[in-house]
């Protein structure tokens, strides 16, 4: 039953593109605890060109094999690409899998100094075969795990939870990253939850795929799946409308602050204990291995709230980067930049692609620090026609992003008489607002665009075939600072002047208006 102090809202607004791209522009170099069951992935990858004539199964040729750190090491991993400084409490083998996994783990920039090394127990590997149809296609055929799930020694658990004291000094969130592999016992989870809130550090957990949910009480967040809450809470997660419910009877049994449900290509659903209820949904992915979105939903969390981020902005940080992670194949750590990017491409669909000179530099300067390639032309673009498209097909592959400049109706009066545009500037937007090669749009009334030129600094300017490179405005001021002149080629007999004059001559009319070149 729903705790009437609760509001049950399940519709308020998503978390705005531009916020959520501020949050990650400013992600702090967060210290995260993290605690959790290690393992190493290992790869194997050959092509399946046949079956073998034993029995009817594939036979793999041998290409190359992959290591990657799994489980909780997965999360580490994710949370250094995120810029986090990781403290990693956990223990391992002493064998040659849990050095090569040490090995990796400090490559990615995580402290393995609180990672105890056991005699006698292997380190938790999961041996991957992965075949592959004509050299392309990767698909997981097999998977082996060698682990051993006992419970780890009394006197290897003291020492991790001294470990554990020790590096939540100064953290800003404990993670825990539960594999049910031996490590995280009722007690030893129930004493790490207690230190950590003792000293005021939320607890963000991934559960186990159990039962009985008790040893994580009193953390300040779980994060689980569709099945595992099924599982848990003993509510029917095929509806929606159950959705609310059993959120709220997990932070009910487990006295939680906030209960983040995963939900595949539905999104996630975030239920809080003072707050509202969000259903976040995310756009459609094309799902290419599931492996490891869940522990890159867990870094996101952690560093999104480290960062002062709502329970809901998290959320929805997490959903993008948890689809981009499905997207990849094998756990891939997604980067602050990726995201970043995709919260671009949103803006710019919600948005859609007209701006202010102000907030276009703002969002040019963010593709910039990505790395990306700016095109600049402008022109009236009076009466669309087939020069124009391409014209613009040239300038967007001239680079990564193309902005165009237009010109407001008073200049193109300036320029060529009272009888011009034929098309007012609004209609003229809202056409070339369709046109899949643009990505900006901003209007200009001075004469020329050089000060749209001074101030966007192209990386590549474009002009019409039918200027000379020294004709182009702003041609040296783009050059003096590394970029290029690109003259795009005309298309005879398509320009604006020449289906004006069609028109007229269609219709007994003289010829009227002024010449203009292909990007008019």
């Amino acid at each position: 039953m729903n705790n009437p102090a609760h509001p049950t809202s399940t519709t308020p607004p998503p978390p705005a593109a531009a916020r959520l791209v501020e949050i990650m522009e400013n992600l702090p170099a967060a210290t995260i605890a993290l605690v959790g069951d290690l393992m190493l992935d290992r790869y194997v990858y050959g092509n399946a060109e046949r079956l073998s004539p034993e029995a009817p199964v594939p036979v793999l040729h041998f290409q190359r094999q992959e290591h990657r750190a799994g489980g909780a090491g997965s999360v580490a991993a994710n949370l250094a690409a995120l810029g986090a400084a990781v403290r990693m409490v956990s223990a391992v083998g002493e064998d040659d899998n849990g050095k090569l996994l040490r090995q990796h783990l400090a490559q990615a920039g995580v402290d393995d100094s609180a990672i105890l090394r056991i005699n006698g127990r292997p380190t938790v590997c999961k041996l991957r075969l992965v075949g592959l149809a004509q050299h392309r296609h990767p698909q997981q055929m097999l998977r082996l795990d060698d682990e051993d799930c006992r419970p780890l020694p009394g006197e290897v658990v003291q020492q991790l939870r001294q470990n554990l004291v020790d590096s939540l000094d100064g953290a800003s969130a404990l993670c825990i990253e539960d594999y049910n592999k031996g490590l995280l016992s009722d007690d030893f989870c129930k004493q790490i939850i207690a230190e950590a809130r003792s000293r005021k550090i939320p607890v963000l957990v991934d559960p186990a795929a159990i039962t009985d949910y008790s040893k994580y009480a009193h953390a300040t967040a779980i994060k689980l799946n569709r099945t595992e809450t099924q599982q848990v809470t003993g509510i029917d997660m095929n509806e929606p409308a159950h959705f609310e419910p059993a959120a709220r009877r997990l932070i009910d049994m487990l006295d939680l602050e906030a209960a983040i449900i995963t939900l595949d290509k539905s999104g996630a659903y975030l239920a809080t204990r003072d707050g509202p209820s969000h259903w976040l949904k995310t756009r459609p992915r094309q799902v290419y291995d599931v492996t490891g979105a869940g522990d890159m939903v867990l870094a996101m969390l952690a560093m999104a709230r480290s960062a002062g981020a709502t329970w809901a902005e998290a959320v929805a940080l997490s959903n993008i980067a948890g689809g981009l992670e499905v997207e990849r194949f094998g756990a891939v750590p997604i980067r602050p930049g990726e995201i970043i990017e995709e919260l671009m491409s949103d803006l710019r669909l919600h948005l859609g692609k007209q701006r202010t000179l102000p907030n276009l530099l703002v969002e040019l300067g963010r593709h910039r620090d990505a790395g990306r390639k700016i095109v600049f032309t402008n022109g009236c673009f009076d009466l669309l026609h087939l020069g124009h498209i391409k014209y613009f097909q040239f300038a967007k592959a001239q680079g990564d992003l193309l902005v165009v400049g237009v010109n407001t109706d008073d200049s193109i009066r300036r320029l060529k008489g009272n009888s011009r545009p034929i098309i007012p500037q609004a209609d003229r937007l809202a056409v070339l607002e369709e046109l899949e090669s643009i990505d900006y749009l901003v209007q200009f009334d001075d004469d020329t665009p050089l000060n749209l030129i001074q101030q966007i600094a192209p990386d590549v300017l474009v002009k019409g075939a039918d200027y000379q490179k020294q004709q182009v405005v702003g041609w040296d001021l783009v050059e003096s600072k590394g970029g290029r002149v690109a003259l795009a080629p005309l298309i005879d007999g398509r320009s604006t002047s020449a289906v004006i004059r069609r028109i007229l001559e269609a219709h007994g009319g003289q010829r009227g208006g002024e010449g203009e070149s292909g990007s008019g």
